[in-house]
């Protein structure tokens, strides 16, 4: 279980996340949106130990994230974020980037069990077949998947994601939300930031409307799709324009 209760977080002195308070239990998936800028990204950096948040508290299964350990902190959570070419790993291959995701378990002493793990994420994730391939040589979505097989070789015990859907195609975008809701199942807790609303509705048991660092509006992922909170935080009729869209496949 996530329980965040009051926290702000920004930059240089200026909040961007302001006094924000939700929970997502375990086994859920909560999908965060909102327009650009509003807070989304910076949310998660607070969440996964990357900026400081303060003015509250913020919590996975009862342990105060900022009082967490790199490593401590490292099996409770990790991040999916928009991936770029991978530079930082040009070196490595595919299943050495994988297992990276198990050093907070086992360090540099890496065992049978957790090569085990690593090629079980990969299957999961449908990049067995690169195992062998240098980062460098990967398209974006092929790139976006290893991510996503390394954030599930961590085993942690919250996901968060950041745009995960970024590069990937249709095929793509249906497995990891099929990988995702079977993690999800499994115990664990999803949260994703999303600018589409259909996959974040798709994946969703929740979602959560952002505007200018606060909550605008919590609930069902049915209920957010409809409601007119969209249209006021957005400054259009969302589902007039979601609904006209999906004209063209009749």
């Amino acid at each position: 279980m996530l329980e965040v209760k009051n926290i702000s977080c920004g930059y240089g002195g200026r909040d961007v996340v302001k006094e924000l308070s939700f929970t997502v239990r375990t086994g859920e998936i909560l999908a965060v949106t909102g327009p650009n800028g509003c807070g989304k990204t910076t949310l998660l950096r607070a969440l996964c130990g990357i900026i400081p948040y303060h003015n509250g508290s913020a919590r996975i299964n009862g342990c105060e994230i900022s009082a967490l350990k790199r490593t401590e902190l490292s099996k409770k959570a990790a991040l999916l974020s928009q991936t770029g070419a991978g530079g930082e790993y040009a070196d490595f291959t595919v299943m050495e980037t994988v297992m990276l995701g198990r050093y907070a378990h086992s360090g540099s002493g890496a065992s049978k069990a957790d090569r085990e793990i690593a090629e079980r994420c990969l299957e999961q994730t449908g990049t067995a077949e690169l195992k062998d391939r240098l980062i460098t040589e990967l398209s974006g979505g092929q790139l976006q998947r290893v991510f996503l097989a390394r954030a599930f070789a961590q085993e942690p015990e919250v996901i968060f994601l950041d745009e995960p859907a970024n590069h990937l195609d249709l095929k793509y975008q249906l497995r990891l939300l099929e990988s995702l809701k079977s993690w999800a199942a499994q115990g664990r807790t999803v949260v994703g930031v999303f600018h589409d609303l259909n996959l974040a509705a798709a994946l969703s048991d929740r979602i959560m409307l952002m505007d200018n660092g606060k909550a605008a509006a919590e609930g069902k992922a049915a209920d957010i799709c409809r409601s007119e909170a969209l249209s006021e935080v957005y400054g259009f009729d969302v589902r007039k324009y979601m609904l006209d869209s999906l004209e063209m496949w009749n």
